[in-house]
């Protein structure tokens, strides 16, 4: 037998609170107030043989400016960086390097978590409310193509 719901419980689902800094309160924030404005990600250093793979840009394209790295570039090595949707985009074009390369390519991969900040800001500048912000995390992906050291 279950217990009985409060007339306060609701199964709706309720607004994640949001922070406008790290010392005040949570705050309700209501959607159709304010105006969603996603930040750009803090890139990594950015180095002759790093890509970052996006959703964007034609496959094909990003494919090909790997293989010039590899191949005439004179890297023996590059690093194929994708963040949230453009995940899957960086394993399959690492994939398709090491298919091109008949084996001679390995990959490495690790992951991690990407800290994003949105900003807040309201629709009508008029009202009292203020500009705020709010912090999610993003997964990415970071491939090592190499060619091994010959033994």
């Amino acid at each position: 037998m279950t217990e009985p719901r409060s007339p306060g419980m609701s199964s709706m689902p309720q607004p994640a609170p949001v922070h406008t800094d790290a010392t005040s309160p949570a705050v309700e924030m209501d959607p159709v107030e304010y105006t969603l404005r996603k930040r750009l990600p803090r890139k990594l250093p950015k180095r002759r043989n790093d890509v970052y793979v996006n959703m964007k840009t034609d496959f094909r394209a990003q494919l090909a400016r790997c293989k010039k790295l590899l191949e005439g570039g004179g890297h023996r090595e590059i690093c194929v960086h994708g963040l949230g949707l453009a995940i899957n985009r960086a394993i399959n074009i690492a994939l398709q390097l090491q298919a091109s390369s008949q084996g001679a390519l390995q990959l490495a991969a690790n992951t991690s978590t990407v800290e994003l900040v949105d900003d807040l800001e309201p629709e009508d500048p008029d009202e009292a409310g203020e500009p705020m912000t709010r912090t999610r995390n993003n997964s990415a992906i970071h491939i090592k193509v190499f060619y091994p050291d010959p033994q």
